[in-house]
């Protein structure tokens, strides 16, 4: 007769660590970084810059948050840049007109989520792979601003109220830094502690099972990409407003740096996982790269592919190394 035991329980320690593997990484990834570009540059480490890092983070931790949603339910929008650029060239068109900067704001939020929900409409409804929507979003939003700019740029004069909203200062931190971390908030909580996060994250893991236990997975994936277009819209303002203009050319290549926040916080590709933490430290960490490079002078020629080089490298440590092969004190 065989005798069956019960299996020991493991180190709280290694649990632990194997539990938080990805966020650890790129928590002492950043934090390497940040030491790195301190020792090497002697302004990095400046107040000024660092509120200037922050600054320019702003919008891309806003949209990132809401791509953290998307990429949750195993899609992907990489429209992200053009709607940044239509909605930054039409606030800017708009305000031109007359109109009051609170209700342009409005609007634009409004105008964002119509995006989404067009979007939305595509892959959940009619079964079009997110790639494939986004992709034909991508060139048609960007060819709306251009059409509507002309290729120039939209300037914005005598604003102040909007032009706060970019440059202001809240107990001397930047406002747009203030609305990114309230965005980064919200997204985390939603995300742990409510219905529709937990129906966002069943989604991606499984669409049928979801689907087959009641919850309306269609609509939940459609509605990631109406978060994704209002994210995207307040991105937009917040450029608008910081650069005193609007432009086509506004966001050009922001989708990847989105992306590659999102996929450097631990965000799996393939769905059913992620943490807003660890997008608000891939976010940093993408941020950070960036200004130190320029401080260290460095080529801006050869910033590009040193920083896509340190994320790709990045990357590959925290799916290899921090989740397939780590364990403490046991067998590979």
């Amino acid at each position: 007769m065989s005798v069956y035991s019960e299996r020991k329980a493991g180190s709280p320690v290694a649990d632990f660590l194997s539990e938080h593997a990805q966020v650890l990484s790129i928590t002492v990834f950043f934090l390497a970084c940040f030491l790195f570009f301190s020792v090497t540059t002697d302004t990095f480490l400046t107040l000024g810059n660092i509120l200037n890092v922050v600054r320019q983070a702003a919008p891309i931790l806003i949209v990132a948050v809401a791509m953290t949603f998307v990429i949750i339910t195993g899609g992907i929008d990489l429209s992200v840049g053009s709607q940044v650029a239509l909605v930054n060239a039409v606030a800017a068109i708009i305000l031109a007109m007359g109109f009051p900067w609170p209700v342009v704001v409005v609007g634009m939020l409004v105008f964002g989520a119509f995006l989404g929900i067009a979007q939305g409409w595509f892959v959940a409804y009619q079964g079009i792979p997110a790639f494939i929507v986004t992709l034909a979003g991508l060139s048609i939003l960007r060819g709306l601003a251009l059409y509507l700019t002309q290729g120039y740029s939209i300037p914005i004069k005598d604003v102040p109220g909007f032009f706060a909203l970019g440059r202001g200062e809240f107990f001397s931190i930047p406002v747009p830094a203030v609305i990114a971390v309230a965005v980064a908030v919200v997204g985390y909580v939603v995300i742990a502690s409510t219905k529709y996060g937990r129906q966002v994250v069943a989604v991606g893991s499984n669409l049928e099972a979801a689907r087959r236990v009641g919850m309306p997975a269609k609509w939940i994936v459609a509605s990631v990409y109406v978060v994704s277009g209002v994210a995207c819209a307040l991105a937009g303002l917040l450029v608008a407003a910081r650069l005193g203009s609007g432009s086509s050319n506004a966001a050009v290549g922001f989708e990847l740096q989105v992306i590659a926040a999102v996929v450097l916080g631990g965000t799996s590709l393939m769905g059913g996982r992620g943490s807003i933490l660890g997008t608000i430290l891939g976010t940093l960490t993408i941020a950070v790269i960036g200004n130190g490079l320029i401080l260290m002078h460095i080529s801006p020629f050869f910033t590009q592919i040193v920083t896509g080089a340190i994320i790709l490298v990045a990357i590959w440590l925290n799916t290899r190394i921090f989740t397939t092969n780590f364990r403490l004190g046991g067998r590979r």
